[in-house]
């Protein structure tokens, strides 16, 4: 996200929400969305027989872009001391602090089927470090630390998405008692931090348009909280899990309806929100089909997930020609 479109986000919003963070959080989505694309990828091996290179390159993508963010990030923290606290408390951006550790978790879990003991042991300190993010930011909020002007849906992203991922990720490794665990946290988070999100969205102001995006994190919560119960409890599908569909179904059409204002939008880094829950929910859709042995289930599986990889690679192209542009701009 430039700083121009910073500024806008804190138009008609407190001054402290002005306050910009050390370098773009929301860009950790990029490597969070290719991770979940190779994910989806994952489950299409699985399920339906695809190749293990495609999984892969998008694993290898997503490393190799959260691994220079995450340099970069610490190198500028360690610089301006105190910044990540800077960055966690801010009321805009700080739930996006969440994603380093989350994205450290689904790759440290996929490369573990590679290096089990370093990769589980990778897997169970980033799924801490996403903990303790999550209890310091719901610490900060509850201290008066943000305003109902200022939430979000990304709010869902370090509490409700994260703590699924964390289920997900423990549940990957072998650690099923944990992922329950993790689960329940998601799921409360899910139903508190949802009905505050809602308030502020149906009784405040509409969203400055770089935030709008972010909308999409009422289907990531969904989704991930479906797909954390799916890999917990592998077998014939059970109550829980066709609530957590139908949740998950409810969330999906109220995107549809969406696309409306979100064609509206000018391209920028924070469509990448996008692919996170997309991904996350072709994954589920996979397992869903294989576990109610849905009819024609194979062939509607790869055409959703064909449809969401080139969703994918149509943002990742246009991220590319967006930098392209701001350079030959700045050379200017």
């Amino acid at each position: 996200m430039s700083n121009a479109q910073m500024d806008d986000v804190g138009n008609g919003m407190p001054l402290v929400a002005r306050r910009k963070p050390t370098i773009a959080l929301a860009l950790f989505g990029m490597p969070l969305g290719l991770a979940s694309t190779g994910a989806a990828w994952a489950a299409a091996r699985q399920y339906l027989g695809a190749p293990l290179w495609v999984e892969e390159v998008f694993f290898g993508a997503s490393t190799a872009l959260w691994a220079i963010f995450t340099v970069v990030y610490l190198w500028r923290g360690i610089r301006l001391r105190g910044s990540f606290t800077t960055d966690r408390k801010h009321p805009i951006f700080g739930p996006f602090a969440a994603y380093i550790p989350l994205v450290g978790a689904l790759l440290s879990a996929h490369y573990a089927a590679y290096l089990p003991g370093i990769g589980t042991w990778l897997t169970l300190a980033f799924v801490a470090a996403l903990a303790v993010v999550g209890a310091q930011l719901v610490a900060h909020w509850l201290n008066g630390g943000v305003t109902m002007q200022t939430v979000h849906g990304g709010y869902f992203i370090p509490v409700a998405a994260g703590a699924n991922v964390a289920s997900i990720t423990l549940a990957i490794v072998g650690f099923r008692e944990a992922a329950l665990a993790a689960f329940g946290a998601g799921l409360f988070f899910f139903l508190v931090i949802g009905t505050v999100i809602l308030i502020r969205l149906m009784t405040s102001a509409a969203l400055p348009a770089p935030l709008k995006p972010s909308l999409s994190a009422f289907l990531a919560a969904a989704s991930t909280s479906a797909l954390a119960w799916i890999l917990t409890h592998p077998g014939p599908v059970d109550e829980v899990q066709l609530i957590l569909t139908g949740i998950l179904v409810l969330m999906l059409l109220v995107q549809f309806v969406l696309i409306g204002d979100y064609r509206k939008l000018h391209f920028d880094a924070t469509f990448w929100t996008f692919t996170f829950p997309l991904a996350a929910t072709v994954n589920y859709a996979i397992r869903w089909f294989d576990a109610n042995k849905t009819p024609a289930g194979d062939i509607w599986g790869w055409v959703i997930l064909a449809i969401t990889t080139a969703a994918v690679l149509a943002v990742a192209a246009r991220t590319i020609q967006l930098a392209m542009r701001q350079r030959r701009g700045a050379k200017a």
